[in-house]
């Protein structure tokens, strides 16, 4: 085992296979009582076509670094023959990497028998330290990765299929149906559309009329949201904020309405995370709202957090978008007073 073992990335020549990073929070106090070489393992975690399983030692991985705290990355699958590359670090006490070094290792496991333990790992810091500044109510957080790479001679390249599928929206070659919102009109394949949307499936290939109908006319809709939601259709990508007509949080309310009506879950994941950040005295009532209209259990929580910060409620309930809040959801806005008194 090396302390604090820290690698290159991935050279030329070599394709990553897979990845995956998680968050692996461990109960501190109960975890210091295990003796030496003991462990506090993760579920397991499936990365780069291998399962693993990330182990949390108190007290280090052996007598030798006792007095350090360390994780190993096993390897679970009956496959043993692989190469990756483990990466792990502290989160402080506002949830952000700690100013120590990575932890980052290479390993290679090659034809390792079905009853041996296929382990590897290193020390993250001395347990007095972890103690003093990072241990937040019992527990201790660490962000890990693993990246399953293979050595190639013929580099892969990435995909490309977003953008090969998001040049057909530049003409209308192919294309067997069209949409006019305020005049503006939008050509679109209808399999394509179905395959993203199930809604789109019902309409298109369905019993609806739309079925039969080779020009759609839609309301409810601006053609600035349409053409952004289409190009995330087609592609699984947003445009940049500066590309975007309307105001960041105004698109990302449109287009989070666009993508609850044509049931595009990982759309309404990307734009609950975008109001989520533009969160502040000025917007939360708006985005609350939103989040309660179009069923965001998430990003209604963490606006209700905010809100019912007194310093915060004292604000936000003077603007205009409140006064709408209480009108439009009475038992929502009841509630947070209620919290911000108790």
């Amino acid at each position: 085992m090396s302390k604090r073992a820290k690698m290159p990335g991935p050279e030329a020549g070599t394709t990553v296979v897979g990845s995956t990073a998680v968050q692996f929070r461990v109960d501190y106090e109960q975890a210091k009582q295990l003796p030496i070489g003991e462990s506090v393992d993760s579920d397991v975690i499936p990365a780069g076509g291998h399962l693993w399983r990330i182990e949390f030692c108190p007290r280090g991985g052996s007598y030798d670094d006792n007095e350090y705290v360390s994780i190993h990355f096993s390897l679970m699958s009956k496959n043993r023959n692989v190469k990756a590359i483990y990466e792990a670090f502290l989160l402080d006490r506002d949830g952000k990497p700690s100013s120590m070094p990575t932890g980052r290792a290479l390993k290679s496991f090659v034809n390792i028998g079905p009853d041996l333990i296929a382990s590897w790992g290193f020390d993250i810091a001395e347990r007095n330290l972890v103690e003093t500044n990072y241990v937040i109510d019992g527990h201790v957080t660490f962000m890990c990765t693993i990246m399953v790479i293979h050595d190639s001679l013929v580099p892969v390249p990435p995909s490309d299929i977003g953008t090969h599928l998001g040049s057909l929206l530049h003409h209308t070659d192919g294309t067997d149906v069209s949409f006019i919102i305020d005049g503006e009109t939008f050509h679109a394949h209808r399999a394509v559309l179905a395959a993203r949307s199930p809604v789109f499936k019902a309409e298109l290939f369905g019993s609806m009329a739309e079925a039969t109908m080779s020009c759609i006319t839609l309301q409810d809709i601006t053609p600035s949201t349409f053409k952004v939601m289409l190009r995330f259709i087609y592609t699984d990508d947003l445009p940049l904020e500066e590309e975007l007509a309307d105001s960041p949080i105004e698109m990302f309310q449109n287009l989070l309405a666009a993508a609850d009506r044509y049931a595009l879950d990982r759309l309404k994941f990307i734009c609950a995370q975008r109001l989520l950040d533009e969160v502040s005295v000025e917007t939360v009532a708006t985005i609350l709202a939103c989040a309660e209209t179009y069923n965001c259990p998430s990003l209604k929580n963490k606006c209700i957090e905010f809100f019912v910060v007194e310093e915060n409620f004292k604000e936000a309930m003077f603007t205009e978008a409140y006064g709408l809040l209480v009108l439009k959801f009475p038992s929502l806005t009841a509630e947070l007073r209620k919290r911000v008194r108790t």
